[in-house]
């Protein structure tokens, strides 16, 4: 299907993936990073950023998004690419290696190794999260954007440094989460989601140290699940982009240098 993209660089392609309520312009920071040696290609999930939703009919799970990328990557030639993807992104990412349609997948604090709590926690958190973005005016969140502590309440359990958050990046994500469509019955559908099958391509799973909403400790089940070694990524959040672009820009080049 058709999807809102941003496409930059040249070399082996590359689809990066963001999270639930997020766009392809959380990538922002490593982009041309990662462009200086990939043809990147930043992609709106259906019913989030300025893609169109999924048809009527169907429903938003990480399956169905998983089928709209795979979609996505036909229509533009892809055979086989690298895929990266943060939080929700990072399980499609290892959903799309497991149906054995990339050649790499590099999956940033997945979603789905989370214990029954952990979900429970997840979900109350992003839902309080949308309702304060829906409930601010958008000349109040310009306000909330350039003040430091209004910043890092917005954003900390997001990021490990949001002063490192440009305001233009804070207002466009707030934006972002607010006319995302499809964030509830994606939310919803993550009571039934279950760690991908067997990955049938060489994968990569890294953890913020300091992730605050998906917690550290699930990265022992995705190492369970991946039966290696998950890298940790340090100093960073739950999405990591901004904490530490050159860190993040490392590791994806890496996992995807097969």
């Amino acid at each position: 299907m058709e999807l809102a993209f941003e496409r930059r660089g040249a070399g082996p392609p590359l689809i990066l993936l963001h999270g639930i309520g997020h766009h392809w312009q959380g990538w922002l920071p490593v982009l041309d990073r990662l462009a200086a040696e990939r043809d990147v290609i930043a992609v709106d999930f259906p019913g989030f950023g300025v893609s169109p939703p999924l048809p009527p009919g169907t429903p938003y799970t990480a399956e169905t998004l998983a089928d709209a990328i795979e979609s996505f990557c036909s229509m533009l030639g892809l055979r086989d690419p690298h895929v990266a993807g943060n939080s929700l992104g990072g399980y499609v990412a290892l959903e799309l290696a497991s149906r054995g349609v990339v050649r790499t997948a590099c999956a940033l604090s997945p979603a789905g190794f989370w214990s029954r709590g952990e979900l429970a926690y997840a979900q109350a958190v992003l839902r309080a999260t949308r309702a304060l973005a829906l409930a601010v005016p958008p000349e109040r969140a310009e306000l909330t954007a350039g003040n430091p502590i209004a910043k890092a309440l917005s954003t900390g359990i997001m990021v490990a440094h949001p002063n490192r958050m440009t305001d233009e990046a804070v207002l466009a994500g707030g934006d972002a989460l607010r006319g995302a469509v499809g964030f509830d019955e994606t939310l919803d559908s993550f009571a039934w989601l279950m760690p991908p099958a067997p990955p049938k391509a060489p994968i990569t799973i890294a953890w913020g140290e300091h992730d605050r909403l998906l917690l550290r400790r699930q990265a022992v089940r995705a190492a369970k699940w991946s039966g290696q070694r998950v890298k940790l990524l340090r100093g960073c959040g739950h999405v990591p982009m901004s904490d530490d672009p050159d860190l993040i820009a490392r590791v994806l080049l890496e996992a995807s240098a097969l």
